[in-house]
């Protein structure tokens, strides 16, 4: 085998260990276990033989099901027949897809879920993303110059490292990341050798292009901003060149033209949603706790959620950077020893993004100014920078170890990291009582969960000393090192993050059969009355529109309104109390039957007058509404509404009969009486609604689905003007006589 190779073919090996669950066991790399065993009805389907639920490995990472996973399965469903993905009719009454950014519907790797069945290239997605990890960061350490084992470590450790494996199942937040060092990598490749290279200028752009692609802007804006400085970090050791200056503000340019058609309509949607409005920063875990720092030691001092027993802030994924003891220790060496301008640069982000991270005076700054869309970003993902500098400089530190001859120094990380085991010893076994005190359970797990990472400090300690007294370091030592290491994070993320048998993802049962077989006689709604039951987005798998959602972005006037309804009056004021999840309970309102809520899914039984049940299965009920709206109609009337607070009031007021009357917003002008007529819908789909009206007279269509800009209407090819009506749908002004109603979507 050639030698230039050998070590990606090693990275593959590793990445083909890892994943031994599904190339073996034909297992997922999804939390699919999650869905049939912490919700009906799935949890009805496997009641007779699990009937306390089917046990699930990890309850904390829901949201590839509940989020990432239906998004994208619904704009691939899309572009399959050759259609932009802009609109999800399934959630929050309707909402905009494209533009929620996390959909990634234009990610270039997304072409696997084109080529497999969804759920394998979905799988393959995942598992591209330590491969790629490891050998983007490995070719960038290459060209740095160091060793082959040192860049293997490197890449090792940023591909299994506590972001990559807290965020792995997204299949968003790591595919953002791990285009980091291919963005280094081109700009060395220019800015070094002054040369304007075709090649690694259309590198360094589609690196930029797919990471921000990949699906989430938060690690983007920490990725660009990153790359920018690296850029002048570089341009400026190379002499300055206004020319090679030039250049990359051109390829600057083309990148923020080729991404266009992503960030338009995700700014858009960002000004007209809430994100501003639930985003509590003063709460426990926006910031990384400063006892959570103990988490680069030992990641489960505090406990796992995958063995039930986390006792920390919130939640353990936003917390761990563990890198694993052997590399924080090298890391600890480089910054402290090696003294270049690259180890500096890598501290400084280190520090930085810790410093940011952590809640000191200045992260808390662009909180207390509002600077826009920082202080809406929760900055523990600044563990993106932070673990990417740590797997860096755990490179540069083993590196700079292999060619020391006096290698006395490495004892100071040695024992500045044992010291801090000793204390957490002190305070497991005698001083919790008298300092912090916990309870004798969470004693217990920090005591059980201290014995691991000790271990492996004693084993690494001994590795790195052993060298000390000798003048050559011998490759045993380096291959133990490494499998050290290889064995702390593999066990690490195998512990967190679930393989799973593909039955369990989004299986169908009899609740389920039923609405999709009423769904195809006519267009209506779901609610549930419980979160337990076919929770915000699983409906978007079924084909089934719900009121509820679940995403970071939702529109402000729904999120108003289903806290009106919420209330039981028209009182929209801030916050909400949602916290990025709208699940509306509140059945006897007639603003619920206003949305067209056909079924309504309960765990317990209903007592309310214009609800009838028609569909058990195990804890399930289904029951009918009998007031549900169809969904489009006629009024006769029109109230004109001059504000939001005076639409509301007007659709709170005790003698509106919304059959007849319109909130209209936008009027112009007097109240004025229409003729009624039918409507027939002659085709619904996600980008486009086509209906059939007939009226004597002029009249006033109501179509309750989601108000938004980027909807249009065309009357018999004419182009029409859509009215928000009662305060959250769509309402067109139709002539006399027989018609073709189209309201289409676009991109802005």
């Amino acid at each position: 085998m050639k030698k230039n190779l050998q070590i990606p073919v090693v990275v593959i090996l590793i990445i083909l260990l890892f994943s031994y669950p599904f190339i073996l066991h034909g297992k997922l790399p999804i939390p699919s276990d999650t869905i049939i065993g912490l919700y009906h009805p799935f949890r009805d389907l496997y009641a007779k033989n699990y009937p306390n639920g089917i046990p699930y490995k990890n309850f904390l990472i829901t949201d590839p099901v509940r989020q990432q996973y239906p998004w994208r399965h619904l704009a691939t469903e899309s572009e399959k027949h050759l259609q932009l993905p802009l609109w999800n009719p399934y959630s929050f009454a309707g909402t905009p897809l494209l533009a929620n950014f996390q959909t990634a519907a234009f990610y270039p790797l997304n072409m696997l879920l084109f080529i497999f069945p969804f759920r394998i290239g979905w799988s393959f997605l995942i598992l591209l993303q330590p491969l790629l990890s490891a050998l983007f960061l490995y070719y960038y350490l290459q060209n740095l110059g160091l060793k082959k084992s040192a860049s293997l470590l490197g890449g090792v450790v940023f591909a299994f490292c506590g972001y990559a494996t807290a965020w792995m199942e997204w299949n968003t937040m790591v595919q953002v990341a791990l285009w980091l060092p291919l963005s280094f990598l081109a700009i060395d490749k220019i800015t070094v050798r002054h040369t304007v290279s075709f090649r690694w200028s259309a590198i360094f752009i589609l690196s930029l292009v797919f990471s921000f692609f990949a699906g989430h802007i938060q690690p983007f804006f920490y990725l660009a901003l990153t790359v920018f400085f690296y850029f002048i970090a570089r341009w400026m050791q190379s002499g300055r060149s206004g020319k090679i200056f030039g250049h990359f503000s051109l390829l600057f340019f083309i990148f923020i033209v080729l991404t266009a058609i992503q960030w338009l309509p995700t700014l858009q949607f960002i000004n007209l949603s809430a994100r501003n409005i639930d985003q509590i920063w003063q709460k426990d875990g926006w910031f990384i706790p400063y006892q959570h720092l103990i988490q680069f030691i030992a990641p489960d001092f505090f406990g796992n959620p995958a063995t039930l027993n986390y006792w920390g802030t919130w939640n353990y994924g936003e917390m761990v950077g563990y890198v694993g003891i052997g590399p924080l220790i090298v890391a600890l060496y480089a910054m402290f020893f090696r003294k270049d301008k690259k180890t500096l640069f890598f501290g400084t982000i280190f520090f930085l993004s810790l410093i940011f991270a952590l809640p000191t005076f200045f992260a808390k700054l662009p909180f207390i100014w509002h600077i826009p869309f920082i202080s809406t970003s929760q900055p523990t993902r600044l563990l993106f920078l932070t673990d990417f500098s740590l797997a860096v400089l755990a490179a540069f530190g083993i590196d700079y170890y292999i060619r020391q001859k006096k290698r006395i120094t490495i004892l100071y990380p040695i024992f500045f990291v044992g010291f801090i085991l000793a204390l957490l010893w002190i305070y497991i076994l005698r001083m919790h009582a008298y300092t912090i005190p916990i309870s004798l359970e969470q004693v217990a797990v920090a005591k059980h969960n201290l014995l691991l990472p000790t271990a492996l400090y004693a084993a690494v300690s001994v590795l790195l000393i052993i060298p000390v007294f000798f003048s050559n370091i011998s490759k045993k030592i380096l291959i133990l090192f490494l499998i050290l290491t290889l064995f702390d994070l593999l066990r690490f993320t195998w512990k967190f993050d679930p393989f799973t048998l593909q039955q369990y993802l989004f299986p169908n049962t009899s609740a389920i059969s039923y609405l999709q077989k009423q769904q195809k006689q006519g267009q209506f709604r779901i609610m549930t009355t419980d979160s337990a039951i076919l929770p915000p987005n699983f409906s978007i798998m079924y084909h089934v529109q719900s009121l509820d959602g679940y995403d970071p972005l939702y529109l402000r006037r729904y999120g108003e309104l289903q806290a009106a309804i919420a209330r039981g009056k028209p009182d929209i004021s801030a916050p909400f109390g949602f916290d990025r999840i709208i699940t509306p309970t509140r059945i006897n309102s007639p603003l619920i039957d206003l949305f067209g809520v056909k079924y309504i899914l309960s765990l317990s039984r209903i007592k309310e007058p214009k609800l009838i049940k028609v569909f058990t299965e195990g804890h399930t009920r289904i029951y009918k509404n009998k007031n549900a709206f169809p969904r489009a109609f006629f009024v006769q009337r029109i109230q004109s509404a001059v504000s939001k607070k005076e639409a509301i009031d007007f659709l709170f007021a005790k003698n509106i009969d919304l059959h007849t009357t319109a909130i209209v917003e936008g009027w112009g002008v007097l109240k004025k009486r229409f003729v009624s007529g039918t409507v027939h819908i002659m085709r619904y789909q996600a980008n486009a609604v086509s209906l059939l009206t007939k009226s004597n007279g002029e009249s006033f269509l109501v179509l309750t689905d989601t108000f938004y800009p980027t909807w249009h209407v065309t009357i018999d090819g004419k182009k029409g003007k859509i009215y928000r009506t009662d305060y959250n749908f769509r309402g067109v002004l139709i002539p006399k006589g027989i018609h073709r109603v189209i309201f289409s979507d676009s991109l802005l």
